[in-house]
């Protein structure tokens, strides 16, 4: 590792399902080996000038998944299972303002979307579509079936527009079965890997 003047470097924290970012954090070469040594986060506090474990006093730990180093090893990528919300005021990610453009069309919406799903899994109520969907199972299957084909239909007649449409439909349908049956996506992901190969 190459730390700074302050002998620090940045460390990005990212959900190691969903991919979202958490927050950003400093860490010293004492914090780097914590985290190596426990499997779990550790940052050097600038302001209060110490070491501290993400979520000694709130309960909300970061169990370390994976650690990566940038190509200039001045800074760590950590992908972490997150136990409760990651910033200080209880949200998911520390990164909720936006202050220039729209999150509308990127990946942010996954994990918005599995956190309204999981919301819904608790909380039931009758009139959301996705809370019918997790009480009628055979529903819920056929309609992944149904987008399924629909999505191939909509490949085959090469519509740009039809085609985001009808699999945005597909990959929320598989989401809620996802969420119902409780499929641990690291093991999609495992198996993703070794087509990789």
């Amino acid at each position: 590792m190459k730390y700074d003047q302050n002998g620090l470097v940045t460390v990005v924290v990212q959900d190691f399902v969903s991919g979202e970012v958490l927050m950003v954090a400093w860490a010293n070469e004492e914090s780097v080996k914590l985290m190596k040594k426990t499997g779990y986060t550790h940052f050097w506090s600038r302001s209060r000038k110490k070491l501290w474990k993400k979520g000694e006093e709130s309960g909300n730990v970061q169990k370390i998944i994976s650690m990566q180093t940038d190509c200039d090893g001045d800074t760590l990528l950590v992908r972490v299972e997150q136990t409760g919300g990651a910033c200080h005021t209880g949200a998911a990610s520390c990164f909720n303002e936006v202050i220039f453009g729209s999150t509308k069309n990127t990946s942010a919406v996954i994990p918005e979307l599995g956190r309204v799903m999981k919301e819904r899994r608790m909380n039931p109520t009758a009139e959301s579509y996705t809370c019918k969907l997790f009480d009628d199972e055979n529903r819920m299957c056929k309609k992944i079936i149904e987008e399924a084909g629909e999505f191939i239909l909509s490949v085959k007649d090469g519509k740009e527009d039809e085609m985001s449409w009808e699999l945005a439909d597909l990959i929320y349908h598989t989401m809620v079965a996802i969420e119902k049956t409780g499929l641990p996506m690291e093991k999609v992901y495992e198996k993703l890997s070794e087509r990789r190969e």
